[in-house]
């Protein structure tokens, strides 16, 4: 099954007066590059997120984002009273008699005066996280397959395509290797002494020199190998780009030993499902 490296994902949820979301989404890499932006209070869980998204997102230039966002009001400053006090009885002492406010702006400030009450991730919320993240990441993998089907298609589309044109080469061969022999002898009847038995020898090296069956037979391979890999393997987006270059290498040679304007029409055709073939390729998992 072929599975699209772009890919969405979105899952949230209300737990304890928060509402956590997560979403990850993801562009074609050679491997896996992460880039996460977590709130501080999840820091601490930040290495068991990544190995959930390593280990089912396998490859991909992605981002994750995770936010959390209070619903409900909460109180969590705590205020010293009688700390306060005795800082505002101090300053008295050393001051003298003043407005109450002025003592009060400068005790606010002074050491513990105000703080913060601890907020420490509890088991309950680290689980109810962790199955965000993973919902998020099912609905990722979720829009990976439905843009894989889209590829398959273009993907074998193309590959039909190229074997199409390969079948349409085969009438211009016979037509091909009979013009260059015309040719040859043609010129043979133009010159006085000519070693005949030296003449037909290369002729028949350069006839064997344009002979294109070999490339036929492999390309053909190439084309049939690069869909059963496509129909049958899992995670082959890398399988198909070897594939791909090599389907490359056989439809260039052909090009060069074609000597023939319709051959090169086609395989200039060729070339053009190609290159679609290897953009698709890269966005292949």
């Amino acid at each position: 099954m072929i599975l699209s490296m772009t890919g969405f994902g979105r899952a949230e949820d209300v737990f304890e007066g928060k509402k956590i979301c997560v979403d990850i989404k993801s562009l074609n890499s050679k491997s896996f590059d992460l880039n996460i932006k977590i709130p501080l209070r999840y820091k601490e869980k930040e290495f068991e997120i990544r190995k959930i998204l390593n280990d089912r997102i396998i490859r991909g230039k992605v981002d994750c984002y995770i936010s959390v966002e209070n619903l409900e009001e909460s109180n969590d400053v705590k205020i010293n009273r009688n700390l306060i006090d005795s800082y505002m009885n101090e300053l008295r002492t050393i001051a003298g008699d003043g407005p109450d406010f002025e003592y009060l702006k400068m005790a606010v400030r002074l050491p513990d005066a105000i703080t913060s009450r601890p907020d420490e991730l509890t088991d309950g919320e680290w689980e109810n996280l962790a199955r965000i993240v993973t919902n998020s990441v099912d609905r990722f993998e979720e829009f990976r397959k439905a843009e894989g089907q889209t590829l398959h298609l273009e993907l074998e589309k193309n590959i039909q395509n190229i074997d199409k044109y390969l079948s349409e080469v085969i009438p211009y061969e016979e037509v091909r290797i009979n013009s260059v022999k015309e040719r040859y002898q043609k010129s043979l009847k133009e010159f006085e002494n000519v070693d005949e038995t030296r003449f037909y020898q290369e002729m028949a090296y350069f006839t064997e020199k344009l002979d294109i069956s070999e490339e036929k037979v492999r390309l053909s391979q190439h084309l049939k190998y690069y869909k059963e890999v496509m129909d049958n393997e899992d995670f082959n987006g890398k399988k198909l780009g070897f594939i791909s270059q090599e389907i490359g290498r056989e439809i260039n040679t052909l090009g060069s030993k074609a000597n023939h304007a319709e051959i090169q029409k086609l395989v200039v055709m060729m070339k053009d499902d190609l290159e679609k073939i290897k953009e698709q390729t890269l966005n292949v998992l």
